[in-house]
C-alpha cells in the first residue's frame, strides 16, 4: 500500500509543479501587451476496482455481490485553458498604437505567408512605409504609409487615412480587418504575442472592426495583459500548499515502509 501512495503523491507533485510553471508564465507576462493568461486543467487518473470480502480484507474471488473498493491513481495536468477576457486599455499617445475594444484579433503575415493572430496593437512603420508589429510582421492588409504623410488617422472601423504634406490632402490607405473564432480557447499560442488557428479553434471569421460581434479599434491606445496579480498569487499559494501536502504524503509512505521493515518476528 505505501508503494501506491508514493506513486500517487509523486503524480500530484508533478501536476502541481506544472501549475506553478503556468502561474510563473502568467506573472512574467503581466506587462506584455495583449497577453492572455492561461489556467491548467487537471484530471483524476484511472481507478482500480478491488473486491473485498464481506468480513473485511481482500477477497480471493470477485463476485457480483462483493463489496467494491475503488482506489484512484492520482491526478495529472491535461491542458491549458486560455482566458481571452479584455485587458485594460491605456492611452499611449502614439498614433500607430491600436487597441481592440471587444472581440477580435489583428491579422499579421508571417514569413512563411501564413496568417498569425494577435491582440498586440503596437504597430510601427518600417523602412518601406509598411505598418508592422513589434516583430516586424506586416498587417495582412498590407497598409503602406507614404513617407510624405504628416499624420495618420485610424477610425474605429479600421479605416486608415493619411494627411499628406504640402497640399494637406487626406488619402485613404486601406482598412484594417479583424478575425474572430467560434472557439478562441482552441487557438495555439506561438510566442511573440501570436496565435495560430487550429482544428479546435475553427476557421476565422473576418470582417471590419465594429461589425456585428467584432470590437472597435482605438487609435493611440494599447491593451495590457489580463493577468490579475492578486489572483495569480492566491493560486500560487494554493499550488504550493497542495505540493507540500503531497510531499508529506511521500514522507508518510516512506515512514510506513520503514516501520514495516523494522518489524521483528
Amino acid at each position: 500500500m505505501p508503494f501506491r501512495a508514493l506513486t500517487t503523491a509523486s503524480l500530484g507533485m508533478s501536476a502541481q509543479q506544472k501549475s506553478v510553471d503556468n502561474i510563473a508564465n502568467n506573472l512574467s507576462n503581466v506587462s506584455t501587451t495583449g497577453f492572455k493568461k492561461s489556467n491548467i486543467a487537471f484530471q483524476d487518473l484511472f481507478y482500480e476496482d478491488i473486491a473485498v470480502s464481506k468480513s473485511g480484507g481482500s477477497a480471493n474471488r470477485m463476485s457480483n455481490d462483493s463489496p467494491r473498493l475503488q482506489l484512484g491513481h492520482g491526478s495529472q495536468a491535461v491542458s491549458t485553458i486560455r482566458n481571452f477576457t479584455q485587458g485594460s486599455i491605456s492611452e499611449t499617445g502614439n498614433p500607430l498604437d491600436m487597441a481592440i475594444s471587444g472581440d477580435g484579433f489583428f491579422r499579421v503575415e508571417k514569413p512563411d505567408g501564413s496568417i498569425g493572430y494577435t491582440r498586440d496593437g503596437n504597430f510601427t512603420r518600417d523602412s518601406s512605409g509598411m505598418l508592422v508589429n513589434s516583430s516586424g510582421l506586416p498587417l495582412a492588409e498590407q497598409i503602406e504609409v507614404p513617407m510624405e504623410a504628416k499624420a495618420v488617422e485610424v477610425s474605429q472601423d479600421g479605416t486608415v487615412t493619411a494627411l499628406m504634406g504640402g497640399d494637406n490632402r487626406e488619402i485613404e490607405l486601406g482598412q484594417i480587418e479583424l478575425a474572430r473564432f467560434s472557439n478562441p480557447a482552441g487557438l495555439k499560442a506561438e510566442g511573440g504575442n501570436l496565435f495560430s488557428e487550429t482544428q479546435a479553434s475553427g476557421m476565422p471569421f473576418v470582417d471590419h472592426p465594429g461589425a456585428e460581434g467584432f470590437g472597435n479599434v482605438r487609435q493611440g491606445y494599447l491593451e495590457g495583459s489580463n493577468v490579475d496579480v492578486v489572483t495569480e498569487m492566491v493560486q500560487l499559494i494554493e499550488a504550493q500548499r497542495a505540493y507540500e501536502t503531497n510531499s508529506k504524503m511521500v514522507q508518510s509512505a516512506e515512514d510506513m515502509m520503514s516501520v514495516t521493515n523494522s518489524i521483528k518476528r
